[in-house]
């Protein structure tokens, strides 16, 4: 039987610049790390002005690069919508998606270059890679924990729990409370809560 140790997850994540994408991307590594697991993780494309896109890497179990091709990942984690649309191309067929559902409008949307796809066209296109996905209100749930910025950790809460990745919700609560500044810790702990209730809905 395979120990949580050795499970092999490749993680992919995506957004917008502004969003904390990489600050998300950290936490959840400190949080494999902290869990005693084996993490390789690095920023594949990032742009220091808001707007731009903003992809990185986790790997779990014991990879020797960072690197993650087309259709490599496991779970792709998309802290906004036509990002995660765009990103669809490195999932494995049949891996997993939980993307935030709030429209943050990328660069090139507001500068008229790219149309914005409706979410039910989102869907339907994940569904076509997919074997599991969640569209999660990460804005709405981040805005009631006191902090629309703690949207992030609604979305790390719910692939927690969701069982795909070797870590729970327990670990990720740990992490917070011991990697984050005091006075941030109340507004994302009660995030995280948001995140594992609206899972279990």
């Amino acid at each position: 039987m395979e120990k949580a140790q050795d499970k092999r997850v490749r993680v992919f994540f995506t957004g917008v610049g502004g969003q904390g994408t990489l600050t998300a991307t950290t936490l959840l590594a400190r949080t494999a790390l902290d869990a005693g697991l084996t993490v390789l993780a690095g920023e594949v494309h990032g742009m220091a002005q808001r707007g731009g896109v903003v992809e990185s890497v986790m790997l779990l179990g014991g990879w020797r690069s960072p690197k993650l091709d087309l259709g490599e990942a496991d779970v792709l984690l998309g802290f906004e919508p036509l990002e995660t649309l765009r990103a669809l191309p490195y999932l494995r067929q049949g891996g997993a998606v939980f993307s935030s559902s709030d429209v943050l409008p990328p660069l090139s949307v507001s500068l008229g270059k790219t149309p914005y796809p409706d979410m039910p066209h989102i869907e339907e296109e994940t569904k076509q890679v997919a074997g599991q996905y969640r569209f999660v209100p990460c804005r709405e749930l981040g805005a009631q924990a006191g902090s629309v910025q703690s949207g992030n950790t609604v979305l790390l809460s719910v692939v927690c729990a969701s069982g795909i990745l070797p870590i729970g919700v327990d670990a990720l609560e740990a992490a917070i409370k011991r990697h984050l500044p005091p006075k941030l810790q109340a507004v994302n702990l009660k995030a995280l809560e948001l995140g594992k209730e609206w899972l279990a809905r």
